[in-house]
């Protein structure tokens, strides 16, 4: 099954801008990607009608992705919970404008902060999540917009780890304006059998992101992808896959997922590499 195939503007830089949204769009769609990952670190760090505009120049489609950073969250331990759902709220203003359907991330907590919590405390946790999603989840559906949800490994968060997780904490919001955004970079370290984490998430699926499994180029790595594929299409997922990846110097991202090397011999080698396997792995 062909897919749109997309590649994070997290590749090169951070973070996105007006001055480097164009450049980077000419640079996606010469190496065949179809669609950007557009992350909004800050609010006004770039135009959504002129991203749109600059998009369609190139022939490209949108997928904005929300940045998690210091203090923005959902459940008022890691962070300002109504700072956050106006955030989100930008977040998702932007893809209407963009025509894009999803808005991915891990929206639950600050990327990189964990702590321990027990039966109960999870329980409430939960339930606090889902207050603080269910009136951006019908603000996403009313304008046909899919906030997916990631979930992060054990190093990056302590509240989604898992698929299993994941649907029993949004189960109620599941198909209303909220989907799982799977990424198999934490697939690899989380799930036993990743594809049977795909099957297992099903129709929940809103966004697929992709890398191997040392955040590197995809195909260069011990991911079993023949069986990725296999597994997306026993879902008939649609959507995009979206290549992430990151360089050290992103202030955002690259601390809290420990990228203190670089992971191939240039970013553009990466994105170039990884084109070339999901096009030789048909998907």
């Amino acid at each position: 099954m062909a897919r749109t195939l997309a590649v994070n503007t997290w590749v090169w830089t951070s973070p996105l801008t007006d001055e480097t949204l164009e450049p980077l769009a000419r640079k996606a769609a010469a190496l065949g990607y179809q669609a950007l990952e557009l992350p909004l670190e800050n609010v006004g760090d770039w135009d959504p009608a002129r991203t749109r505009d600059v998009l369609a120049a190139q022939g490209l489609g949108a997928v904005v992705i929300g940045a998690m950073g210091p203090g923005r969250s959902l459940v008022a331990r890691a962070g300002d919970v109504a700072a956050t759902q106006g955030y989100l709220r930008s977040c998702i203003a932007a893809a209407d404008v963009l025509g894009a359907g999803v808005v991915a991330g891990p929206f639950y907590a600050p990327t990189g902060e964990t702590w321990r919590m027990d039966a109960s405390e999870r329980a409430d946790l939960v339930a606090e999540l889902r207050r603080g999603l269910a009136p951006l989840a019908a603000e996403a559906a009313d304008r046909g917009i899919v906030l997916a949800i990631e979930p992060l490994n054990r190093y990056e968060t302590s509240i989604l780890n898992t698929v299993e997780q994941s649907l029993d904490a949004l189960a109620p919001l599941v198909g209303s304006g909220v989907g799982l955004a799977l990424d198999t970079y934490h697939l690899n370290i989380e799930e036993k059998r990743p594809a049977d984490a795909i099957r297992a998430a099903g129709s929940a699926i809103a966004h697929v992101q992709v890398c191997g499994s040392d955040r590197g180029a995809v195909g260069d790595d011990h991911t079993d992808w023949p069986e990725f594929a296999r597994a997306l299409d026993d879902v008939g997922y649609e959507g995009a896959l979206g290549l992430e990846s990151f360089t050290g110097d992103n202030a955002t991202i690259a601390v809290a997922a420990s990228v203190w090397r670089p992971l191939a011999a240039s970013q553009d080698d990466l994105a170039a590499r990884s084109i070339a396997a999901l096009h030789a792995l048909g998907v």
